[in-house]
């Protein structure tokens, strides 16, 4: 197999992102809030991070890398 980025990313990016998702849902006061103007920022960052992961892993699987074609020496 090949090596390929594309899965190094999705998993910093999916890891990233659950670790955002969760402080955002769970550990995000009143006060935290109001500091980002009403917005959630963890929980949408967490969230994108996701997105952009699956975006990631659904394009390592749906084009996988190929091996070159040997080309013939003629030299």
């Amino acid at each position: 197999m090949l090596f390929d980025l594309r899965w190094i990313i999705t998993l910093l990016f999916g890891c990233y992102g659950a670790v955002l998702s969760l402080l955002g849902a769970f550990a995000t006061s009143a006060a935290d809030r109001a500091k980002a103007g009403g917005v959630n920022v963890n929980l949408w960052a967490g969230l994108a991070m996701l997105v952009f992961a699956a975006l990631m892993g659904g394009w390592a699987l749906w084009r996988p890398l190929e091996r070159p074609a040997q080309r013939e020496d003629r030299s």
